[in-house]
């Protein structure tokens, strides 16, 4: 353990400190697709009894018409998060009639590319350009990569902690410097060691067949609708969705909070002649929002991201610039197609474990070198990392994974023992636990488990899938809302509708002026 570690472990476990350990707070976003009956794409239009997609503030569409995405208020107590998004899971199952939540992260069986809905948020101006930004997506990567579902861990420390720990150590920043360049420091850990994250929760390690749409693979047969990979952990993490070089070179290595806005301020300012090429207008009609690398800020795909509750029309660049960073969003978490949510407490206290030690832990900048090894380790894990003896990239050696897992496990149990002297019990501990037997037998991992239940039974990837969204279909069923809460959910749904009514009774606004005002904010920015 490093010393820098060490005492920041003694100072935040002294009594007068531990209570700001209980004011973590977290916030979940899960996607998942609609399905019909049987299993295949739902191509009905969203549901106006969930609410406006455009603006409800808890359930909305991601990509595609028929990706839904649920949001959770930030909460202390990740206990209370997940109950907060049972309770959505429990509205929308209700709304849907016969249609199902598919459990996986890889999509079901796509109809044609043409015949997968994109969504659409009305005619308001702000409605018309969240359109026109999928029709982007659409143009560059596919619209099947774009109906991948997951789940995002939003986690954020507790502001008094900042000053707490730049006083003890004499930083002479500002206390929003400082803020902001532990999340970034936080990062860096995290892509460090967020292969353990996807080797203890990876569960994707198949897909139907059709998803490749005839694209050349490495993949093996499971049966013939079914692709896998033996050792597999989690290939929507993989790069087989993404058939597309503009942001090959956007990795920025989070250095410096400047330097990671920079690099998205020049991708999303920058033409990229293949996109040039297709323009942002065919036959009169948008089809992207410009021909940039990125077309927004959060077209850039990373597994983690630093950020900011941003105003009403203020954009993530700009939110990040003129207050620093708030909290980080966690976006490698594949949905466990074996939980109703996605996700269950163990993972989730494993996880703020883990964001609290990479926040803690020293973290020196990332050179060249060590950012390629990062993104190699994370990758031969994603497709590889059950294989016996298998060995990643650590400080220019190489390193069994067990070996490091069972390490970086020794000190996360640090701070879990912190969380759980702060909140008491034994939870957080309970966790880590869980989590060694995975490292010492890789069949208890999520992707082993997938793959053994679909071979005793006999079922494709979409069989097992299909089976288990039946189950936890019947699990929200059968425990119907209270009625406090579904007369919340009715009255949210009510108002959004009303809400993108008012926005759309709004005076005209030529669309091409929107878009050109929209892209000159971050022009602006780049000038400044």
């Amino acid at each position: 353990m490093s010393d820098l570690l060490s005492r920041r472990l003694a100072l935040l476990g002294e009594r007068a400190n531990l209570p700001l350990l209980t004011q973590c707070l977290h916030g979940i976003e899960r996607e998942c697709l609609r399905v019909d009956g049987n299993g295949q794409l739902a191509l009905t239009p969203h549901s106006p009894a969930l609410g406006s997609a455009l603006t409800h503030a808890q359930i909305t569409t991601d990509y595609s018409e028929s990706l839904l995405e649920f949001i959770t208020p930030a909460e202390a107590d990740p206990a209370q998060t997940l109950a907060d998004l049972e309770k959505i899971h429990r509205f929308t199952v209700d709304k849907l009639g016969d249609e199902l939540l598919w459990s996986p992260s890889m999509p079901c069986r796509l109809p044609g590319e043409e015949d997968i809905p994109i969504a659409r948020y009305g005619t308001s101006p702000i409605g018309r350009l969240k359109y026109v930004y999928r029709k982007g997506l659409a143009v560059r990567y596919g619209k099947t990569m774009q109906c991948i579902a997951g789940i995002h861990y939003n986690y954020s420390l507790p502001e008094a902690l900042w000053p707490l720990l730049k006083q003890a150590e004499g930083d002479p920043q500002s206390d929003r410097e400082y803020q902001s360049a532990r999340y970034i420091a936080m990062i860096r850990n995290f892509r460090r060691y967020s292969w353990l994250l996807m080797y203890l929760f990876g569960a994707a390690p198949a897909l139907d067949k059709s998803f490749l749409r005839g694209r050349p693979h490495d993949l093996d047969s499971l049966d013939a609708d079914t692709l896998y990979l033996p050792y597999a952990t989690s290939l929507r993490m993989s790069d087989l969705g993404y058939q597309n070089n503009a942001q090959a070179g956007l990795t920025p290595c989070y250095n410096s909070l400047d330097s990671y806005l920079g690099s998205l301020r020049q991708a999303v300012s920058t033409p990229y002649p293949p996109y040039a090429e297709i323009g942002t207008k065919q036959d009169g009609e948008w089809v992207q929002l410009n021909t940039n690398v990125i077309q927004i800020e959060n077209e850039y795909y990373s597994s983690i991201r630093p950020k900011r509750v941003t105003y009403t029309g203020e954009r993530p660049i700009q939110a990040l610039m003129a207050r620093g960073v708030q909290y980080v969003e966690v976006r490698c978490l594949d949905i466990n197609p074996f939980l109703p949510l996605g996700i269950d407490l163990t993972e989730a206290r494993f996880l703020d474990a883990f964001l609290l030690f990479c926040a803690l832990q020293d973290s020196p900048p990332m050179a060249g070198e060590e950012c390629r090894s990062a993104t190699d380790n994370f990758q031969r894990v994603v497709k590889e990392g059950r294989r016996p003896g298998l060995q990643l990239q650590r400080h220019g050696h190489t390193t069994s994974l067990t070996e490091w897992a069972d390490e970086l496990l020794d000190r996360i149990a640090r701070t879990a023992e912190l969380l759980d002297a702060a909140q008491g019990g034994q939870e957080h501990a309970e966790a880590l636990a869980a989590q060694r037997v995975k490292v010492a037998n890789p069949e208890l991992t999520p992707s082993a488990r997938v793959l053994a239940e679909m071979r005793e039974r006999g079922e494709s990837f979409s069989q097992f899938s299909l089976r288990q969204s039946r189950q936890h279909a019947d699990y929200f069923r059968s425990q119907p809302l209270a009625v406090e809460d579904q007369d919340r959910f009715e009255n949210m749904a009510r108002q959004s509708l009303d809400e993108q009514a008012r926005l759309e009774a709004e005076p005209e606004v030529d669309f091409d002026t929107f878009v050109a005002a929209y892209q000159a904010s971050i022009l602006g920015l780049i000038s400044n």
